[in-house]
């Protein structure tokens, strides 16, 4: 099959707040609703993290988790890819348990131990819609974000029990010497297929020549990778931009970033896709659909999954 672009959107993740925009879908109806969306925008993979329904308060609900991915399969093809991140107080085994459960195609798999902060949005928001959100944000500040060699084993072993690909989360060029090392170990099978994850405070900056650097580190690495770039921010579409040039796929969504361009808000992921999509297509880029991220990422098909 001719290299097509995999396209993923992310839908409402756990980093933003609903203060931040209104468009932030919630409820399971407004995120299985906006990966429909995404689909029918020309996204292949939808990115799934759950919220309390009252409040918006990122939680890991398996009831909220089947609510959100069975009424997806029910009217779309889109390939799910359910967090383990959750958020990063959460044990082990209350992050795993989307893949427990649902047994995914797909599940994010992160690639080592971090600071991982949005403190810095102090200083924007004033208002808030939330009684949690103003303390959630300021307690990122002193927030470790825990993935130890012996939790990343687990993760990985959970998965490949549950049939389920990890797509392994990468935010800085020392956890590909990570992921190499659990190769090198037998733990992590071949081909990997990675998520560069540029502009979270804690991790690597959001530039050309990060992403650059950190796919020839990947190369050598492990030879031939399958990649894909994630920008936190108002580099997502440029920088993504960018990794489509060079060959990658690309993650979009509100999850990440809520503009659709300087001083406007995206009203949905899916304008955020159809974005990235016709940019794509205006460089001769074809975008692959969901059966065919399948094929190229070796999936186990829809059939195969548990909701």
């Amino acid at each position: 099959m001719t290299k097509k672009a995999v396209i993923t959107c992310a839908i409402t993740g756990s980093m933003n707040v609903p203060s931040m925009s209104e468009y932030l879908p919630i409820t399971p109806q407004e995120i299985a609703d906006e990966a429909v969306r995404a689909y029918e925008a020309g996204a292949a993979v939808a990115h799934i993290h759950v919220r309390d329904p009252k409040n918006g308060k990122p939680v890991t609900d398996i009831k909220l988790f089947r609510e959100v991915a069975t009424s997806v399969k029910e009217r779309c093809n889109i390939v799910l890819c359910v967090t383990t991140g959750g958020h990063a107080s959460m044990p082990i085994d209350e992050r795993l348990s989307p893949v427990s459960d649902l047994k995914p195609e797909l599940a994010s798999c992160n690639s080592g131990s971090m600071n991982f902060s949005i403190h810095p949005l102090l200083n924007k928001l004033t208002e808030f819609k939330y009684d949690w959100e103003q303390p959630y944000i300021a307690d990122s500040e002193d927030l470790i974000f825990p993935n130890t060699f012996k939790s990343m084993r687990y993760y990985v072993e959970t998965m490949y029990a549950n049939g389920t690909k990890p797509e392994f989360e990468v935010y800085d060029v020392g956890q590909i010497n990570n992921l190499a090392h659990l190769v090198k170990s037998g733990i992590v099978k071949e081909p990997v297929y990675i998520q560069f994850i540029l502009g979270v405070l804690g991790g690597i900056p959001a530039s050309v020549e990060n992403l650059n650097f950190l796919v020839e580190t990947a190369k050598k690495a492990f030879g031939a990778v399958q990649w894909s770039a994630c920008i936190a921010g108002k580099s997502q579409i440029p920088i993504g931009t960018v990794a489509l040039v060079m060959g990658g796929n690309v993650r979009v969504g509100l999850e990440d970033n809520i503009y659709l361009k300087k001083g406007t808000k995206a009203k949905s992921n899916a304008e955020l896709v159809a974005k990235i999509v016709g940019i794509a297509h205006e460089l001769n880029i074809e975008t692959a659909s969901s059966d065919e991220a399948r094929q190229m990422l070796g999936l186990k098909g829809a059939q195969n999954v548990n909701f």
